[in-house]
């Protein structure tokens, strides 16, 4: 006689693992890191390996201290440490580093009750912190392959160019070959990554094309030059790596669409009005923070069911 077992979900016993997620991850990350490095020299890959030891670090101390299972085999660590050097400037001083990583993994994540439970992505609130910190050394930018220092730049460096004599070529910026930080300035390099995760079912595409698209519209009935405004900066290191967080962006493909339009609205509100050129990491972040409230809005209504009659 056949068993009908019941259990709790999930019951596809074939699901991915988190550490397998994360592996993908790192591997789309991959080109734009190799750029950053032939571009910037290997302080770039130096700079990128002491924020993943003190992210893995960090993470493993704090799980130890709460007396909670270890979690630096699932990998999440790794990848916070990777994106968190490429929204770092090449030659920001390492000690610097190790207090974004301290934010991101101990503040923001494990204080939180660790992955899946932190309500903001900990890469962008580390590069956030240290942005507030430390200005100067956060805005400190150097020419790829001269690595000649670019004075007088306040933000990534291509943007204040943008509608000047001085602005860069669509070419240079899809190819990085800009001033910036360590993994932003190649568009191509974050493109391919950005597909690949997307041919692996990663990733949706719906919130990075509503984020590009929504700020390319905006820039364009504003009257700016939209291939610049997308091209340049972290507008595509923030779309595909950082707007499609499983655990700070909504679960749904109407609240993906949702959360990419606000990312590019606040980008594009931010680059026009705000003092700052840059405006990728704030527009996440702000979108985090409403997450809750676009799951809300967009929670599938189960068939049949009705609605708890509220008590006078």
């Amino acid at each position: 006689m056949n068993r009908l077992i019941v259990s709790p979900s999930p019951h596809d016993e074939n699901y991915t693992k988190t550490s397998t997620i994360m592996l993908n991850v790192i591997i789309a990350l991959m080109p734009a890191l190799i750029v950053g490095c032939v571009y910037f020299g290997l302080r770039s890959l130096l700079l990128t390996a002491v924020c993943v030891a003190s992210c893995v670090l960090f993470e493993f101390l704090a799980r130890k201290l709460m007396k909670r299972e270890n979690t630096i085999s699932d990998l999440s660590a790794v990848v916070t440490g990777i994106i968190l050097a490429m929204n770092l400037p090449p030659t920001l001083p390492l000690w610097m580093a190790v207090i974004g990583s301290f934010f991101a993994i101990v503040v923001v994540k494990q204080l939180f009750g660790g992955i899946g439970q932190n309500f903001a992505n900990p890469a962008i609130t580390g590069r956030i912190v240290l942005m507030v910190s430390f200005p100067a050394a956060m805005t400190h930018w150097t020419a790829p392959f001269t690595h000649e220092v670019l004075d007088g730049v306040s933000g990534a460096t291509p943007l204040p160019l943008a509608g000047t004599d001085k602005a860069l070529s669509y070419l240079d910026l899809f190819l990085g070959k800009s001033g910036g930080c360590l993994g932003e300035t190649c568009a191509l390099a974050l493109l391919i990554g950005g597909l690949y995760l997307a041919a692996r079912r990663i990733i949706s595409l719906a919130a990075p094309l509503s984020f590009i698209g929504s700020l390319f519209i905006l820039t364009w009935i504003s009257g700016g030059d939209p291939v610049y405004q997308i091209l340049a900066g972290g507008v595509f290191l923030g779309a595909f790596f950082m707007a499609t967080d499983y655990a700070t962006t909504p679960i749904s493909t109407k609240g993906k669409i949702i959360f990419g339009l606000g990312c590019g609205i606040f980008t594009f509100v931010i680059r026009k009005f705000g003092s700052y050129p840059e405006g990728v990491s704030f527009s996440i972040l702000l979108m985090n923070v409403l997450t809750p409230y676009i799951e809300q809005l967009t929670r599938t209504k189960v068939l049949g069911a009705k609605e708890a009659e509220k008590n006078e």
